[in-house]
């Protein structure tokens, strides 16, 4: 079955992309810039393409990560037991 279908799946795959991503990122902090637009007259800089979804998924691994790594604990748990 495919990861779209069943949430336990979709759940692994989310948590194993942020955490990958967020990983990367820590070794090497400039692997998701390439993506970058700045739009004139604005002060934010755009991210566009799959570089810049990686760049928001570790984002989101920095940020709540410990919010992310109860997350990971809990779909392990469910991985070994449940399934």
């Amino acid at each position: 079955m495919s990861a779209i279908f069943n949430f336990s799946s979709l759940m692994t795959v989310t948590l194993l992309s942020i955490c990958t991503t967020a990983y990367l990122r820590e070794m090497k902090p400039s692997i998701f810039d390439n993506g970058m637009e700045q739009v004139p007259g604005q002060p934010l800089i755009k991210r566009k393409g799959f570089s810049g979804f990686c760049w928001k998924l570790s984002r989101i691994g920095e940020r709540l990560s410990p919010f992310i790594s109860i997350s990971c604990i809990l779909m392990a748990l469910h991985v070994l037991y449940k399934k």
